[in-house]
């Protein structure tokens, strides 16, 4: 029997190695100095490096052997643990009935998904009398064609078939009032925001241990109300103005944003400007079919004596909006954990959004109060001087002012 000393010497030794060695040198260096140890050498070995006590001995028996195995191979042919297909051949069939009850999409599709954890599956087929742990499952489930996948956004409805045609329209029309330095903007509503000490997605830096402290339910205040973001974003800038409404969105409030833009921002930039062009999603407040969003565009046009010129993403393409990924996905990420507790912290927030691209963002509050409702009719909508493009009507058209 080897003393403490000796197989402390031996762990140490085995340490300092251990991390350059495969399992053919592993098993070689522990037969090496258990042959050197004499009597006891294999008990020792195994106790200082923890390998078996079979290990050392097939070591041993590797250094006495005429025949030696070849540089590229860890073991003989036929060594180590056999594969679940020899010894188990009914185990795939098994996990497959396992997941089909549970699993989704086509049996057939090359990719198929399962919502049972691989630790369950293992449980259930260990019942079933099969040898197997939660990481042979998981390497059975990649060769069946499973993986862990989260839903993904990607399913917009039934395709209008000039989806694509639109899309290209709209880009040549935001190019052609670039030429011509002339604003062409993209607008849209953000998420309504309810005002209160609630809970907001993300985190943000706090001492360790001392999380901020948010209300249990995001019940709405009436005292405090909810905050109303309208996003004006100038696409050939970067720079967007953002009104925070305190009622209703409709399109009274979206064209007072745009409004409150020209004035505020668009004027100054573009002295020279005779035509706006407006890229805006096909419902919501600024809708292609709202009655009431072409009188008030009428009226800003008698305003400002500029043709307003408005171009429509077809209907469930709201997300190539370039607002969307322009501006509106910067804000959130620049609140992200911060509850938004009163008006003056979502306009401080979106003030201060910024990103590496050089973004600049304005906002204030829009504290009128606009009703939802309104209608505007046949007359009302009569006088407005409308031109629709050749190319669907319904989506391009412009808005020539009444007076010049």
């Amino acid at each position: 029997m080897q003393d403490a000393q000796t197989i402390e010497t031996l762990r140490q030794k085995f340490q300092a190695l251990v991390a350059d060695l495969d399992e053919r040198g592993r098993r070689r260096w522990a037969a090496v100095e258990a042959r050197a140890l004499g009597r006891g050498g294999i008990a020792a070995v195994a106790t200082a490096t923890g390998l078996s006590d079979r290990t050392v001995r097939n070591g041993l028996l590797e250094l006495d052997d005429p025949q030696p195995l070849a540089p590229d191979r860890q073991r003989r042919a036929g060594g180590g643990r056999k594969p679940y297909r020899l010894t188990q051949p009914e185990l795939r069939q098994a996990l497959d009935r396992l997941i089909e009850p549970t699993s989704r999409g086509a049996p057939t599709s090359p990719l198929r998904w399962t919502c049972k954890s691989t630790r369950a599956l293992a449980k259930a087929l260990r019942a079933q009398g099969f040898t197997v742990g939660a990481s042979t499952v998981r390497r059975l489930l990649a060769e069946m064609g499973y993986s862990l996948q989260a839903n993904r956004k990607t399913r917009e409805g039934r395709q209008h078939p000039d989806r694509d045609g639109q899309f290209r329209y709209i880009q040549g029309r935001v190019q052609a009032r670039k030429r011509r330095h002339e604003p062409a903007l993209s607008v849209d509503t953000k998420k309504k925001e309810t005002l209160g000490n609630h809970k907001n997605p993300g985190r943000t830096y706090e001492p360790q241990g001392r999380p901020r402290q948010v209300e249990t339910h995001d019940f709405p205040d009436a005292r405090r109300g909810k905050a109303v973001p309208y996003g004006v974003y100038d696409i050939h800038e970067n720079e967007a103005g953002v009104s925070i409404g305190i009622s209703s969105d409709t399109a009274e409030f979206a064209v007072e944003a745009l409004r409150r833009w020209w004035h505020r921002l668009g004027r100054r930039r573009y002295l020279r400007a005779r035509r706006l062009l407006i890229t805006a999603d096909s419902g919501g407040s600024n809708s292609a079919r709202g009655r009431l969003w072409k009188v008030e565009l009428q009226n800003l046009a008698d305003e400002t004596g500029l043709i307003i010129e408005v171009c429509h993403y077809p209907p469930g393409t709201s997300k190539w909006n370039k607002i969307e990924h322009r501006l509106f996905c910067h804000i959130t990420r620049n609140w992200q954990g911060v509850p938004l507790e009163t008006l003056e912290v979502v306009v401080q927030s979106i003030a201060s959004t910024t990103t590496t691209k050089g973004l600049e963002v304005h906002a204030w509050l829009d504290e009128n109060i606009y009703e939802k409702g309104r209608k505007v009719s046949d007359a009302e909508l009569a006088e407005c001087i409308i031109k629709r493009h050749a190319f669907h009507g319904e989506w391009n058209y412009e808005i020539h002012p009444r007076t010049l």
